[in-house]
């Protein structure tokens, strides 16, 4: 018989597709069959020929399970899908048909499977299949990802407790990831006082990581809409600071942090220049990730010539470099298909972090 936990978080950004990387990684190690699923998916990617949630083609491509990826994404929302249920264009049963069809599949097939949520509990109620309403028709136990903190950490779980129990979805465990190194014992300590009359597991998860919430070169291509040049095996290389190329070439190469992308603007030639020459210079490379060139000026031809001999990774784009700036401060960067570098380190770091065995004790 095959076991089965949803992934559910109290909001977006809370980290579930960590979590649920980490929780694949570990009982693969335990399981012989592991597999996934999302039920929901609200962002969609062309994979294999099909349109999937990015998820679902990230855990096929990272997991080598690519033959099942129809069943893992049995429904994804795209562009006018709301609109089309709304309006009653579309059957409501089809989307419960669908994965519950494809969940008795992929328990046919596995020892263990990971069902991740979308957003909060109620993601998915306008198809009338909420994450409390998948779990509770998938007979999943929940495990409920948390920010850090204490005070708004309950608060975000009571407010989602309340649609699980209306749906009579069982919540078995409460995991607070992104916690502060520092606050991490006492915060823990607290949320198992507050939950501790419920029966609920209260457990943590991985503390804040710059290094996860950071973009890569990809995510940032993505994020502005154009492609990227330069070397493509840098592409899921992980950008730690962004940095606004507005001083003399010498202060701005003197100011790199480690793995910096360097918004320049198109008619600073000399800029342009130094940093694509000092790419092929290693301790530069370690220093300087990639460019965003920026800016409606054509980048001169000789200029352009350098760049693309250097094989930098660059973006251009013909927002101004303030825009690029702003836009990019703004942004929480999401695991991609592409993202090898972080996806390595989140198995890393799991077993150190997450206590698998007090998990699956739960299930």
């Amino acid at each position: 018989m095959c076991k089965k936990i949803f992934i559910g978080a109290t909001g977006q950004h809370c980290g579930k597709t960590t979590i649920s990387l980490s929780l694949m990684y570990l009982a693969r190690k335990k399981y012989g069959r592991v597999g996934f699923m999302k039920p929901i998916g609200p962002k969609c990617m062309e994979f294999n020929g099909l349109i999937v949630d990015k998820d679902a083609a990230m855990f096929a491509s990272v997991f080598n399970c690519e033959q099942d990826v129809a069943l893992m994404s049995p429904v994804t929302l795209t562009t006018g899908t709301t609109r089309r249920f709304l309006d009653g264009e579309l059957d409501l049963a089809a989307p419960r048909d669908a994965i519950l069809g494809a969940c008795a599949e992929l328990e046919r097939k596995n020892d263990l499977l990971i069902i991740e949520g979308a957003g909060h509990g109620g993601v998915g109620s306008v198809v009338g299949v909420n994450n409390a309403r998948v779990a509770k028709m998938l007979g999943a136990p929940v495990l409920m990802v948390s920010g850090g903190g204490i005070g708004n950490v309950i608060d975000a779980v009571e407010l989602n407790l309340a649609l699980y129990e209306r749906e009579m979805a069982e919540v078995r465990v409460i995991m607070a990831n992104k916690l502060v190194p520092e606050k991490r014992e006492r915060s823990l300590t607290y949320l198992k006082k507050a939950f501790a009359h419920t029966g609920i597991l209260v457990t943590s998860a991985f503390d804040y990581s710059p290094t996860l919430a950071d973009p890569t070169l990809q995510h940032v291509a993505e994020l502005l809409g154009r492609p990227l040049h330069g070397d493509p095996s840098d592409r899921s290389r992980i950008c730690h600071t962004i940095q606004l190329g507005a001083a003399s070439s010498q202060r701005v190469i003197d100011g790199l942090e480690d793995s910096t992308l360097l918004i320049v603007t198109s008619s600073r030639d000399e800029l342009l220049v130094t940093a694509s020459s000092l790419h092929h210079i290693p301790e530069f490379r370690k220093r300087l990730a990639g460019m965003v060139i920026a800016g409606h000026v054509p980048v001169s031809d000789i200029t352009q010539r350098i760049i693309d001999d250097s094989n930098i990774p660059y973006i251009r784009i013909e927002e101004t470099s303030s825009e690029v700036f702003y836009r990019l401060r703004e942004h929480v960067s999401k695991i991609g298909p592409d993202d090898r570098e972080k996806i390595e380190l989140i198995n890393s770091m799991a077993a150190r972090y997450i206590d698998f065995e007090a998990i699956d004790a739960m299930l």
